[in-house]
């Protein structure tokens, strides 16, 4: 039986070509339990591989047809193939981190067969330190960044002692011994992207909301003719990032402790996303001024937030939106970028936070509708880019967390560079450390790993300036 796909999902399958690949990724390494090594978990994968249970959510293949005009619907594969979804490698000497990102790289850049469910897993051995990994690819029409890491809290345990627990496409039992179902598809990892198809849906929460659209709109308006924090944004100069993409990936991620981030975040009073904007604008003005190619206007990230009130307010649904960031690249003090980007994030979440969720939801739909005309259109438009890159950051666990004794040390994220967009950086937490995923386009971003190197700079000399 065809299940109606969300417009919003099915964006997704619209916008995809060779080039513009779909999924999000994520690069878990582990390390095994006391007396057991990497061979030890591929027996425990090998064992789970010829299974045939399969969670419902790992069994969804995307299909077209007549009786619903070729929209995109779901239909559940009751022959699939693990061998098609499970692969494994081994890394070549001498299996260090430059091996296994190179890996990613290449793995990240390949397109899911849509004539099976949409989701690879690539179970990877030869670190040299005796470390286990896993590279894990999922179509953003089935699922997007917050819900792959749910997926990923569901298929572990905070038990470093417990044993006999599923793979992570296996349904996985409760305390009680019942199977649990799998999470839906969350919120776009895009918001507003994807929404931008679900703008008529406005007009089924009445007159009010509609009528308070144009007071919204207006103010979004002003905000961004006058270079103040909002969904929106009309200054975004264009830089070597906003040019159309091959198919071809490169992928780069370094970590820092996230108790150093926190401590640098609490006396510079801002939050732990102003200190990764602030990180990511140190390090693209360096890597753009290196290269020649630094704007004379400042950089604009779009960045998803939540739209929930600091005092713990308490309301039923979402509140995620998005806003247009000022990242002040053309500053070269340190403290004043991190200044500029305090105020311009805290600025756009109380316009945000002033409008119902239906209208927060339009005017995030409006500042990120040319990315979406774009994906569709498949090419870069003649005009300036809405904004320069996406940055996201995705909560991750905030405890240890295991997979039948073996420890999560690593969780690296990889997302989506979209024709005009051929960088993306997407950051999320473990429980002690704040990983930075850099995913690019090869052929416009050919060496990320010099980034990397400006990101710990740039941290370096936020502390400085702030005094510690």
């Amino acid at each position: 039986m065809l299940l109606p796909m969300a417009p919003t999902d099915s964006l997704f399958l619209l916008g995809e070509s060779r080039e513009h690949p779909m999924h999000v990724g994520g690069l878990a390494v582990f390390t095994p339990p006391d007396g057991a090594d990497a061979a030890d978990m591929r027996a425990m994968f090998d064992t789970a591989t010829a299974s045939t249970d399969v969670a419902p959510l790992f069994r969804k293949r995307a299909r077209r047809s007549m009786t619903t005009l070729g929209q995109w619907g779901w239909v559940t594969d009751t022959e699939l193939d693990l061998n098609h979804h499970v692969h494994r490698h081994a890394l070549p000497r001498p299996g260090g981190m430059p091996e296994l990102l190179a890996l990613s790289s290449r793995l990240h850049a390949g397109l899911l067969d849509r004539n099976r469910p949409l989701w690879e897993m690539h179970l990877i051995e030869g670190l040299a330190d005796g470390r286990y990994a896993v590279y894990t690819k999922i179509h953003h029409a089935l699922a997007d960044g917050a819900s792959a890491m749910n997926l990923l809290r569901r298929s572990m345990s905070e038990d470093p002692d417990r044993r006999g627990m599923p793979a992570p496409w296996q349904p996985m039992p409760t305390a009680s011994g019942r199977v649990t179902p799998p999470p839906g598809t969350a919120a776009s990892h895009l918001p507003g992207v994807a929404d931008v198809l679900g703008l008529p849906r406005l007009a089924l929460h009445g007159a009010r909301e509609v009528a308070g659209l144009a007071p919204a709109l207006a103010g979004t308006m002003d905000r961004a003719l006058h270079a103040r924090g909002g969904p929106l944004s009309m200054r975004a100069p264009h830089t070597v990032f906003n040019v159309p993409i091959g198919g071809a990936r490169q992928f780069s991620a370094r970590s820092w402790p996230l108790e150093r981030i926190r401590l640098l975040a609490k006396h510079a009073d801002a939050t732990v996303n102003d200190i990764v904007l602030a990180m990511s604008a140190g390090a693209l003005r360096s890597y753009l001024d290196d290269l020649g190619a630094l704007p004379d206007e400042p950089l604009i990230a779009m960045v998803p937030v939540s739209l929930r009130a600091d005092d713990g307010e308490s309301q039923g649904g979402n509140r995620v939106g998005v806003l247009m960031c000022n990242l002040a690249t053309h500053l070269p003090e340190h403290g004043a970028r991190l200044a500029t980007i305090r105020t311009c994030m805290s600025e756009g979440k109380q316009a945000l936070r002033a409008m119902s969720p239906a209208q927060a939801l339009a005017m995030s739909a409006l500042g990120a509708a040319p990315l979406g005309l774009e994906m569709l259109a498949g090419r870069r438009g003649p005009q300036r880019p809405p904004f320069n890159l996406v940055i996201s950051n995705v909560a991750g666990p905030a405890s240890p967390l295991y997979w039948n004794g073996a420890r999560l040390d690593s969780l690296y994220p990889l997302s989506i560079p979209v024709t005009g967009q051929a960088l993306n950086i997407t950051v999320t937490s473990s429980d002690d450390h704040l990983v930075f995923g850099l995913t690019g386009c090869r052929s416009a971003v050919p060496n990320l790993r010099p980034m990397l190197d400006h990101l710990d700079t740039e941290l370096d000399a936020l502390e400085q300036a702030v005094g510690l």
